[in-house]
């Protein structure tokens, strides 16, 4: 049994960069429901999907160019989740489609942060 101090899997790694290939496809398709998400798709980016261990649940981290209408992105994404989830059981054989949550992704803001701490301390 892996310890949980390890990381990931190797299997949860591949299905997460499955995941983000297939919703970054049907961003790029805009073939959606709800015509805000479909304004909205061409600015998304998926930076990353987290799967579960048991593969049920996948978290995906976005953002939006510039960081721009993220409050009306998010919402937009998680009541499209049905659609995103269609797609998935399509392009991946897994047991089981994983669900989708979408939050944002404040990494590279955070890097910034530190970033600018650093060279502060430099000067």
């Amino acid at each position: 049994m892996r310890s949980k101090e390890l990381g990931p899997s190797q299997r949860q790694l591949r299905v997460g960069e499955q995941v983000k290939h297939v919703i970054a496809q049907h961003l790029q398709r805009g073939s959606f429901s709800d015509p805000a998400l479909y304004e909205l798709a061409s600015q998304i980016t998926v930076s990353e999907v987290r799967v579960s261990p048991d593969m049920k649940n996948a978290t995906a981290f976005i953002m939006t160019l510039g960081g721009r209408n993220m409050d009306e992105v998010l919402p937009a994404l998680n009541e499209a989740t049905h659609e995103f989830s269609k797609e998935i059981g399509k392009h991946i054989r897994t047991k089981f489609t994983p669900r989708i949550k979408f939050i944002s992704d404040d990494s590279y803001g955070y890097a910034e942060k530190i970033a600018n701490l650093i060279q502060q301390a430099n000067k």
